[in-house]
């Protein structure tokens, strides 16, 4: 199936090798605001067609999906733009800022019969399910912490004084809707909605989040989240019963993940620490795919837009609660 690119950095590129690595898809176009940058790019993956003008991008009949990875104020009117040509979209986390956004293209999607959904690897990988099955025998959970802290590689030249898109409100973004998302789509798939919230927030001169934290509230336990783009966190993420302790060490791309029954000395690895990076984001290509060709995925993928609600839900509640600027 052929597919174009909107974006040009690392993590386009890594959509790119995953798609190819599924054997489902054909890069057919690229998409750039700047002409040198856009040609470079298609070169660099053996593309033979690149844009400019969004306007033509959506106008070529050959391109049946878009894989969108631009800044994230532009998740949406691109989105929107692509999903009204009658193309299927793939659009980078976060999809959209806001719920009612999110909201307006599943009802445009579908209207249209067509597949609009969000990249988000942790929540297509096979671990997923194993997590899910190991919970299990930990007996009745206590409390959890989910952490993802990550230094940017951007925050040097945000200190040497410049402002990187990733630390520019303007563009919606910051630690909350770069690496918090991660942290929410894990809680949300695992244990639904929280009964209540309790946020707190860290701001750059910038105006963008550096760091947040949030304490969620359910019927028995308590979890804990943490996203930090200033700072390198290197110890697990856990959820902790009475009957045994689950260890998660990247909640991104669900690797590392352990087991460790109560008394017990010995620790089992349910997924290991390392796996390929492309192979991770193939499954979210892989599904997209399918639910373009098939109706199997049918409740699967409704499912996956009950979760990406309840994540937009909660971030909306997260910035509204700290004041953020967007």
């Amino acid at each position: 199936m052929k597919y174009a690119t909107i974006g040009t950095s690392w993590i386009t590129q890594s959509y790119i090798n995953a798609a190819n690595f599924t054997g489902l898809w054909q890069h057919d176009a690229v998409y750039s605001r700047n002409e040198d940058t856009a040609k470079i790019f298609a070169e660099k993956n053996n593309v033979q067609k690149y844009y400019t003008d969004l306007k033509k991008l959506a106008a070529d009949e050959q391109i049946q999906a878009i894989y969108i990875a631009s800044p994230n104020a532009l998740h949406y009117s691109q989105s929107k733009q692509m999903l009204l040509a009658g193309k299927h979209v793939i659009c980078e986390k976060p999809a959209t800022v806001t719920t009612e956004e999110y909201i307006e293209l599943k009802a445009l999607a579908d209207n249209m019969g067509l597949i609009y959904t969000e990249a988000i690897m942790s929540m297509h990988v096979p671990a997923l399910n194993i997590l899910k099955e190991n919970i299990k025998n930990i007996g009745r959970i206590s409390s959890a912490h989910f952490d993802f802290c990550q230094l940017s590689s951007k925050y040097p030249g945000l200190l040497n004084g410049t402002v990187p898109n990733i630390f520019n409100p303007e563009l919606r973004t910051g630690a909350l809707m770069d690496l918090g998302v991660y942290n929410l789509y894990l809680i949300a798939e695992l244990f639904g909605t929280p009964l209540t919230v309790i946020s707190d927030s860290s701001f750059l001169h910038t105006n963008a989040d550096h760091t947040t934290s949030a304490i969620f509230k359910y019927d028995n336990f308590q979890l804990s989240f943490t996203c930090s783009k200033i700072g390198q966190g290197f110890s697990q993420s856990e959820i902790i019963g009475d009957l045994g302790t689950i260890g998660i060490d990247s909640i991104s791309q669900l690797t590392g993940i352990t087991l460790r029954k109560a008394k017990q000395k010995e620790t089992e690895i349910l997924i290991p620490f390392e796996e390929d990076r492309i192979e991770i984001m193939s499954h979210e290509a892989k599904f997209f795919y399918d639910c373009i060709v098939s109706n199997a995925n049918k409740e699967r993928y409704e499912h996956f837009h009950d979760t990406a609600i309840k994540v937009r839900s909660l971030c909306d509640l997260i910035r509204k609660q700290n004041n953020f600027p967007f």
